[in-house]
């Protein structure tokens, strides 16, 4: 009884639906975190500015036209930074909700006051308004089930970072007598008895409303736990774009030997933050032992580790122990339970030639004052007789992938702006097709030569730190001004805040270094990152101190995440590829030379030739080829998503939807106008707080 007949659902011509959203700004963090979730998954949107003088006009004109005699919505949704952002009896208001009625268009209320005109009661009546920090809001039954966030296991524990910002605001109430409304996500009422809805699906007067009453910004925890959700409701698992949780981890210098942290000079003798002749060297290096212990932690974690191996480090361990490496003999025993990427034979330095008689050190020059580079012919040498010895022992590599020592030859601020101009060549002459890069100072995908960067993001457990002790110890140095006795880097660094005094030797790792890194390392998984994270092999030596940190991220994201999300444990090409893709796309969506409209059960996607389509579709969604349909996407998160091109001889991708999803899909009267009035735009202007505007630090380090 609750699905129409096929003939009253065929009498109509269905619409074309273009698959774009309209996003109705006012400069406030909701809407921007709307529109920064939808940049990051790759699906087109509209902003119009209120702020702006000269912006369009939203009316009928604006909304949908004619196209080839049919009627077209150009949006497929809606997202409002309240329920109603113009003055009472607005026009555009008014057009608005014909439109959303007429085509069956989904409302996002970015963020809105709890009201009867979004079927709320309002805070007074037995509900709450205020600082909600700390928060352990729940994903209802009604939100896990077939709703928007069935991916979610339940739990949306709300940031507090700090004690002294105000980090969100929310109006928590109880659902209007009356009103058809479906509360999604919901937590305790302070003060009070029963539960208040923080995020909720409100329907009336033909018209669907997703009403979220809690102020956010992009970079908060519980914003990017629930922004999937929020597409998927708005745009009903039917647009352009993906959007996946990703975690991959390099282990570097593995064969190789880091130097050791000296408490006592903070610096490294060894290495360039030492001046010369400064302490004795120490070396910290894996024993067969962490290789058994690393190869438990993967089978028990389900999680890959990729290991970048430095051969010249076993080849100088055997001629310096008579010819034995119990080391590299474990870690090839075990060679298949590891991924392998080459870190060049002798983890030497590729960039400029250094010179570190002074601190810090500098480029070298030639007589003439240029810099002086390490040739073209020892980078090669470094690249290939480390691929050879990888071959040599078995090990299986992926021959186009590198990353150097240091990410060296690559341009290095302030001592050497650009790359060294030998690295392009060698990478040709060895077909490296894909580069590490270093996130902070890298970021984007570019090319070198004929390879394509890979940001890598570093954790900050330092490589010559095998004791939890030396952790501490030199974090202290780095994280603390001079006036409590430290280095003051922090004091000079942008973006970076001091300890207010030096962590405790006993209880700061754990306490402190642990919960910081594990929570920005998450933040990246949960930002549709497929971007790297980099340790070395000395944090999985001595005392193992890498592994809280991963085991913190493995453990947070089990308990947030349903097993239809699982991670994505990507090796570096494949990350590689995908930045590449996304790139292109992007590019594409941002010029307007993707074109894409679903008409009944049928959605066509026309893009530039080269690039290829990214989308996330219903289950059971089809490719059309030229001789049949194909199965579209693979599952993830309740839907199917991925990468798709056409087949050859075809003008564009199509995709078949189940009828089914057609009908639930489709308008109850498309050419109908509504002569609905907007609701009273009388709305109590809802508060942000300072903190929900920009990212409130975890700690020490903002990143």
């Amino acid at each position: 009884m609750g699905i129409p007949a096929a003939p009253a659902y065929a009498a109509t011509p269905a619409p074309r639906i273009d698959l774009k959203v309209l996003v109705i700004a006012d400069g406030g963090p909701a809407t921007e975190a709307v529109t920064a979730e939808l940049d990051g998954e790759g699906t087109p949107y509209t902003v119009v500015d209120l702020r702006q003088s000269g912006r369009p006009v939203i009316d009928a004109a604006f909304l949908s036209d004619t196209v080839d005699g049919g009627p077209r919505a150009k949006f497929q949704a809606v997202v409002l930074p309240n329920d109603n952002p113009f003055p009472a009896g607005s026009a555009e208001m008014a057009a608005l909700a014909a439109y959303e009625k007429s085509y069956a268009i989904p409302q996002v209320d970015a963020y809105t006051y709890a009201r009867p005109q979004v079927g709320l009661q309002t805070p007074a009546s037995g509900g709450y308004s205020g600082s909600v920090d700390g928060l352990k809001a729940q994903v209802t039954t009604a939100g896990r089930g077939t709703g928007p966030f069935a991916y979610l296991k339940g739990s949306v524990p709300f940031e507090d970072n700090s004690p002294s910002v105000s980090e969100s605001y929310a109006f928590l109430a109880k659902p209007a007598a009356g009103a058809d409304f479906t509360t999604y996500v919901e937590a305790p009422i302070p003060g009070g008895t029963g539960t208040g809805s923080l995020v909720g699906e409100y329907r009336h007067d033909g018209r669907r409303e997703l009403v979220v009453t809690f102020a956010y910004n992009q970079y908060q925890e519980q914003f990017k736990l629930l922004a999937r959700g929020i597409v998927d409701w708005m745009t009903q698992n039917v647009r352009l774009g993906a959007s996946h949780n990703y975690f991959a981890v390099h282990v570097d210098d593995v064969f190789a030997g880091d130097d050791r942290w000296d408490p006592a000079l903070n610096c490294t003798p060894g290495d360039v933050d030492c001046p010369p002749g400064q302490g004795v060297e120490d070396s910290i290096r894996m024993t067969p032992a962490d290789v058994s212990n690393a190869v438990a932690w993967e089978k028990s974690r389900g999680f890959t580790l990729d290991l970048a191996y430095n051969g010249g480090g076993s080849v100088e361990y055997r001629e310096n122990h008579d010819g034995a490496d119990e080391l590299a003999d474990a870690f090839t025993a075990a060679k298949n339970d590891f991924r392998w990427i080459n870190h060049t034979y002798d983890h030497a330095f590729l960039g400029c030639e250094q010179d570190v008689s002074v601190v810090p050190w500098k480029c070298a020059t030639n007589p003439d004052g240029s810099t002086k580079y390490v040739s073209q012919s020892e980078i090669s040498k470094e690249i290939s007789d480390n691929q050879q010895w990888a071959q040599s022992v078995g090990l299986p590599t992926a021959s186009d992938e590198l990353i150097t020592g240091e990410h060296s030859g690559m341009k290095l601020l302030p001592q050497q702006p650009q790359d060294n101009p030998y690295l392009a060549p060698a990478l040709s002459a060895n077909h490296i097709g894909w580069l590490g890069a270093d996130m902070s100072r890298d970021p984007e995908q570019r090319q070198v030569g004929p390879a394509s960067t890979v940001a890598r993001y570093p954790i900050n457990i330092f490589y010559n730190a095998g004791h939890v002790a030396e952790q501490v110890d030199e974090y202290n140095w780095i994280y603390t001004s001079r006036a409590q006795g430290g280095s003051g880097l922090c004091d000079d660094l942008p973006n970076t805040t001091c300890l207010p005094a030096p962590l405790d030797a006993a209880t700061g790792y754990t306490g402190y270094i642990v919960p910081l890194e594990t929570q920005t390392a998450l933040g990246h998984v949960l930002g549709n990152d497929p971007r790297p994270h980099f340790i070395h092999q000395s944090n999985l030596a001595e005392d193992r101190i890498g592994y809280p940190v991963l085991d913190g991220v493995l453990d947070q994201y089990t308990t947030l995440y349903a097993p239809s999300a699982p991670l994505v444990n990507l090796r570096m090409k494949d990350i590689g590829a995908e930045l590449r893709e996304r790139g292109a796309w992007n590019t594409a969506v941002k010029a307007g030379q993707v074109t894409a409209y679903r008409i009944g059960d049928s959605v066509t996607v026309q893009a530039p030739d080269g690039v290829t389509v990214t989308a996330t579709m219903p289950n059971g969604t089809g490719q059309v080829l030229t001789n049949g349909t194909t199965a579209f996407g693979q599952p993830y998160a309740g839907s199917v998503s991925g990468w798709v091109s056409p087949q050859s001889g075809q003008h564009g991708v199509t995709l078949a939807l189940a009828p089914a999803t057609a009908r639930a899909l489709a308008p109850q009267a498309h050419r109908t106008a509504s002569t609905d009035h907007a609701a009273s735009s009388s709305t109590p202007r809802t508060p942000v707080p300072a903190g929900v505007t920009k990212p409130v630090p975890y700690g020490a380090k903002q990143r």
